[in-house]
């Protein structure tokens, strides 16, 4: 069974956090709006919750770059400017980029 890279570890802390601030930001939405937004309080936590996920999910995606040795800066600017889409790009190819480098690793020692 192979061990999870701290890398990877980040990546998938990134992911949790991109998933709790979608499905928070989907509240915002007309669907839902009605129903949950008619309270303040409920207004004023949803927004604190998506907040503090997509500080996280930029944060780990960040840690996740820098110990891949890839440049954190570009691909936290891919995830904010493409939000929620280039979060989960930079996911996926930032996890992509790892498994290949582990399996180069392992098949090297």
């Amino acid at each position: 069974m192979p061990r999870e890279t701290p890398a990877q570890r980040a990546l998938t802390a990134s992911t949790v956090a991109l998933v709790v601030a979608v499905a928070s930001l989907l509240l915002f939405l007309p669907p839902f709006s009605e129903r949950y937004l008619t309270a303040v309080a409920f207004v004023v936590g949803n927004a604190l919750v998506l907040a503090t996920a997509l500080l996280l999910h930029w944060i780990f995606l960040a840690i996740g770059a820098r110990r891949m040795r890839r440049s954190a800066f570009g691909w936290v600017a891919l995830a904010v400017a493409l939000f929620p889409v280039g979060g989960a790009a930079a996911l996926i190819l930032l996890s992509w980029f790892s498994d290949e480098t582990g399996t180069a690793a392992h098949s090297a020692g």
